[in-house]
């Protein structure tokens, strides 16, 4: 798919004049030149029939990588329609690894089938991985990191690295005799140096770790941020069970940006493009529900203005201008503390000056567009004190949205609640609400005689 884009091949294999000949040399020239990855979002981007047509065609050496590289749902729907015995003989003596990826996706009554056809180590590195939650890093690490017992001679270790050496290897990470982390070293180190020495004199003790049960996401960040091109993953005994590596840990901050940009839709990153119809409206009518409520929450705070409204219908067509520039103000100041929340920046020592700064800018740029939609609103309708009314609420509205932009993520955060998922939309209401109660409320003293 090199000189052909993803929209170029489906439309090939969905275009009506095709035949089926056309299709079929189509999709045998992607099984010469196509990777895995681009073969998985091809397959994603069919309708379900087409999917399995063009699966059918595949070898079965490339159904499991491109498998690995779907999303959960898509690959789910196509190993559903696979008899078991096909499906036991496709899953035949993968790794552990590979069925931690696609562990979701095979159907239960086949999943202790596939395990029972593992040997015996990869039966191990699976059982190890399930001693801990899938939104934890014990659960997805390298279980074959570099290792070497502490007390091993320089000579043993360059003969080793010569024969295998994992992927973003820079260092090696040395254990006791009950597999206990006790140091790193860095393989540079090594070269030139006395072959008879212990490579523990090489150890660099303060070496950045991972703690197992950490969450995922937060330690992908950690090495993203080390400058290192992995970090050892360590129980609370301090046992040393695998390594998180900077292409994984990348991977990860994909799919959490992935995950978040979904999540502000009420979907899920997992979710099929061509999911059936019942399942993707179930899946959205919660969020539709959630955002129904806080929509009536807001009308209920206007119909508590409802004589005003009826007086001065110029209010009413104002409405939107004020509940759009609070919410604009307070998404910015969300936006820059949930990546300060991420980057570790935000503390108690340096929460109270940020909120101070927030307040002068949310102040600053409230008096400015006040002026500016006031005066403009005061000519509009030929009003003083309509202007007047418009910039005092403009104001309010935009000073309570630089705080609540920052309280809101901190709150959450808290709580141990995504503050990317859910913030914006707690932050919505507020804005709402603070800036028709100011708005309107100023309106009834002011412009009701």
């Amino acid at each position: 798919m090199e000189n052909q884009s993803i929209q170029d091949v489906v439309s090939e294999l969905l275009t009506e004049n095709g035949d089926a000949n056309s299709q079929q040399a189509i999709i045998e020239q992607l099984k010469l030149e196509t990777s895995p990855v681009d073969l998985a979002l091809l397959l994603e981007s069919l309708p379900f029939a087409e999917r399995l047509n063009t699966w059918d065609q595949l070898a079965d050496s490339m159904k499991v990588p491109v498998l690995v590289e779907m999303r959960t749902d898509a690959s789910a729907s196509i190993l559903s329609n696979q008899d078991d015995d096909h499906l036991l003989s496709l899953f035949t003596g993968i790794d552990a690894d590979t069925l931690l990826e696609l562990q979701d996706s095979i159907p239960d009554h086949l999943l202790e089938n596939v395990l029972g056809r593992m040997d015996e180590e990869q039966q191990h590195r699976y059982s190890a991985a399930q001693q801990f939650e899938d939104d934890e890093v014990g659960h997805w690490c390298d279980h074959q990191p570099l290792v070497v017992p502490a007390k091993t001679k320089i000579k043993v270790v360059m003969r080793l690295l010569r024969r295998h050496l994992p992927p973003h290897s820079h260092v090696i990470f040395l254990v006791d005799n009950r597999g206990n982390w006790e140091g790193t070293v860095r393989i540079n180190r090594l070269f030139g140096v006395d072959p008879t020495l212990r490579i523990s004199e090489f150890s660099e003790d303060d070496f950045p770790s991972l703690n197992a049960k950490e969450g995922i996401y937060s330690a992908a960040d950690k090495v993203a941020l080390s400058g290192e091109s992995s970090l050892p993953v360590v129980t609370d005994s301090g046992l040393l069970i695998g390594r998180l590596d900077m292409g994984t840990a990348y991977e990860l901050q994909s799919e959490k940006a992935e995950s978040q940009l979904m999540a502000k839709a009420g979907l899920d990153e997992d979710e099929d493009l061509f999911a059936p119809v019942r399942k993707s409206a179930q899946n959205r009518a919660i969020w539709l529900g959630i955002n129904l409520m806080t929509a009536f929450l807001a009308s209920w705070f206007i119909g508590l203005f409802e004589a005003t409204l009826q007086q001065v219908v110029a209010l009413a067509v104002l409405m939107p201008v004020v509940a759009s520039m609070g919410g604009i103000a307070g998404s910015q100041t969300l936006t820059l503390i949930v990546r300060g929340l991420a980057l570790g920046q935000i503390s108690k020592a340096n929460l109270k000056p940020l909120l101070t700064k927030e307040i002068k800018v949310g102040a600053l740029n409230g008096v400015l567009w006040s002026i500016v939609i006031g005066l403009v609103a005061g000519y509009w309708f030929d009003s003083l004190w309509l202007g007047v009314v418009i910039g005092v609420a403009i104001v309010a509205n935009i000073v309570c949205a630089a705080i609540s932009g920052i309280f809101i993520p901190v709150i959450l955060d808290k709580f141990k609640i995504d503050p990317a998922l859910s913030g914006s939309v707690i932050l919505t209401t507020v804005t709402d609400i603070v800036g028709f109660v100011a708005f309107l409320g100023l309106g009834s003293l002011l412009l009701i005689s």
